[in-house]
């Protein structure tokens, strides 16, 4: 498929800035896949979608502050943006990249130093000058780059969702970022079950997909991990005749990641390159709640996969005539 099929433009004003004051208070599309109907609504309303039996499944990666801030021994400012927190040979991305010599010392701060070493297959491998977690304590939150304004302390919280608890994503999952402890709650007294997956959302993820066909570009390996205990509750609800429903299309990948062929999924953990679009036969989930994606990027086109994707440029359509926000801080989707 060509990548030109993926893509779309969207007014400038439309990409949220500031995530808003309650997180559920969001407005939510809702795109029935077999009616090929999209009806707008609160995200409160996603309640009236789940129901006894049904099981929810939400990564509980933890954002980390991947994003330092230096300058060189010239005077010349520098980004350093980690992007494998959890190994322990780091890899960044550095701009400007091409000025920074191999083995060259960044001062950042509170006297924290990285040494930037030679390049890597996305972006430079870096060495601190002290434990990772020490120098953790300096970086930034890692807002993604549409929005364009300095990082403050109130993302430290908004940025992360409400569940989060294992370290390593550089990315938050976005699609979370709706739900309250209070709406989690309200799910599990429905009688639905809840389970906890981990994908490290990383460079993978958002990486721009820039070769013309879609099945040329090269996905790169985030960590995953589905404990015994989430496979049960995904298995009951499965077997049981409960419909699967992911949040967000990273916990979409640990699932079909760790699907059997006999609909199932199996406990695991490791590294996935996964890529799904258009084609691809899903073989656990039966719902999805996501954001809305970037033109041309991976995440979109694995909506598309799910969702069908004429029926999806139709509703992005008509989320931007209705004014939905867009990108991570923006409003949300539930496809059924």
């Amino acid at each position: 498929m060509k990548l030109k099929e993926f893509v779309y433009d969207l007014p400038k004003e439309l990409i949220a800035q500031e995530p808003l004051k309650k997180r559920d208070t969001s407005r939510l599309m809702v795109m029935d896949r077999a009616a090929k109907t999209a009806k707008m609504g609160a995200f409160r309303d996603i309640l009236a979608h789940i129901k006894k039996g049904d099981c929810v499944v939400f990564n509980d990666t933890r954002v980390v502050p991947v994003r330092f801030y230096g300058k060189r021994k010239t005077g010349g400012k520098v980004e350093i943006f980690l992007l494998n927190p959890w190994e322990k040979s780091l890899e960044a991305l550095v701009r400007p990249s091409k000025r920074v010599k191999e083995g060259e010392v960044v001062e950042l701060e509170n006297g924290i130093n990285v040494t930037v070493g030679g390049r890597t297959d996305i972006g430079r491998s870096v060495e601190f000058n002290v434990p990772l977690a020490d120098a953790l304590k300096t970086g930034h939150v890692p807002l993604p780059p549409y929005i364009s304004r300095e990082d403050n302390d109130e993302d430290k919280e908004t940025y992360q969702t409400v569940y989060a608890r294992k370290p390593g994503a550089t990315a938050s999952p976005t699609a979370g970022l709706h739900f309250t402890e209070e709406l989690i709650s309200e799910i599990k007294n429905k009688g639905a079950e809840i389970a906890y997956v981990t994908l490290h959302t990383s460079y993978g993820t958002f990486a721009p997909v820039s070769t013309e066909e879609i099945e040329d570009h090269p996905m790169h390996e985030e960590y995953y991990e589905l404990t015994d205990s989430a496979a049960r509750s995904i298995n009951t609800a499965k077997r049981s005749g409960g419909k699967v429903l992911a949040v967000g299309t990273t916990s979409v990948r640990v699932l079909e990641t760790a699907a059997a062929e006999n609909g199932t999924v199996e406990a695991g953990s490791g590294m996935t390159c996964i890529f799904i679009y258009p084609g691809y036969r899903f073989k656990i989930i039966d719902g999805m709640v996501t954001n809305f994606h970037l033109p041309g990027s991976t995440l979109l086109m694995l909506v598309s996969a799910f969702a069908d994707r004429e029926f999806v440029v139709r509703t992005y359509e008509q989320a931007i005539k209705e004014k939905f926000r867009f990108f991570s801080y923006g409003d949300a989707m539930l496809i059924v």
